[in-house]
């Protein structure tokens, strides 16, 4: 497998590599270690950033952004260690909405790719798919489309599957961490010392979370939350 990914970033001279404004930067985010260095070096074998840092968590990435000016692209793995479902996308579109965003994912099932789509992601693209795969992506991105892979066949959810994702879309980073904890069964003062904020404030994040989801207490915005992960069928490792 190594074999086959080192293989995959050879450099192709007969390609020119993908310009980026001055001091742009990438963001690689993947909690495996070997397709974390892959990734980085697919993406300088191909796009003129100034730099690619690389995060193994949604905490981590969250940092970096923070530290730095907001990324050109970030490559997202869907299953990292302190996110579940499609928790990670949400919390990384709400964070930086312009920035074009591409998953990076093993499970490749339609279902799956098209919850991403609707969600707000800019491209899918398997793991271990070939560098040339990556720059078509990039590319196709650049040109203000959407990637996503060959035989992908847009899977048809139902009505209240697709205002669910939608409204889940709608959430900023801090409001999706805050669904995210409630969901683990965090009370609100637990919530607040988790996240170092006032509980005044994440009382206040509540009720706007409520809102967005159309719902009247917190139990079914819980359930709302385990709804859209169950759509998107993410496998638990």
């Amino acid at each position: 497998m190594l074999a086959r990914l080192m293989v995959s970033l050879s450099t192709d001279p007969g390609q020119d590599i993908l310009k980026f404004p001055k001091d742009s930067w990438a963001l690689v985010i993947d909690d495996h270690p070997m397709f974390c260095d892959a990734l980085e070096l697919t993406l300088a074998s191909i796009c003129a950033f100034s730099k690619i840092e690389s995060a193994n968590s949604i905490g981590e990435a969250t940092s970096l952004i923070k530290q730095f000016a907001p990324p050109s692209l970030i490559v997202l793995d869907l299953n990292l260690p302190d996110v579940n479902g499609f928790d990670g996308l949400t919390r990384m579109l709400a964070l930086v909405s312009a920035c074009p965003l591409v998953v990076v994912s093993s499970v490749t099932d339609n279902r799956v790719i098209t919850s991403a789509l609707k969600l707000g992601a800019s491209g899918f693209v398997p793991k271990h798919s070939p560098r040339s795969m990556f720059r078509t992506a990039i590319e196709t991105i650049q040109c203000g489309g959407i990637y996503v892979p060959e035989n992908f066949v847009a899977t048809e959810l139902s009505q209240v599957q697709d205002q669910m994702l939608k409204a889940l879309a709608t959430l900023t980073a801090q409001q999706a961490r805050i669904l995210d904890l409630i969901s683990v069964g965090l009370l609100n003062k637990q919530i607040a010392h988790e996240l170092a904020i006032a509980e005044s404030t994440v009382k206040a994040h509540v009720t706007a979370i409520m809102r967005k989801l159309g719902v009247k207490n917190r139990t079914q915005a819980v359930l709302i939350a385990k709804d859209a992960k169950q759509v998107t069928i993410l496998p638990k490792y």
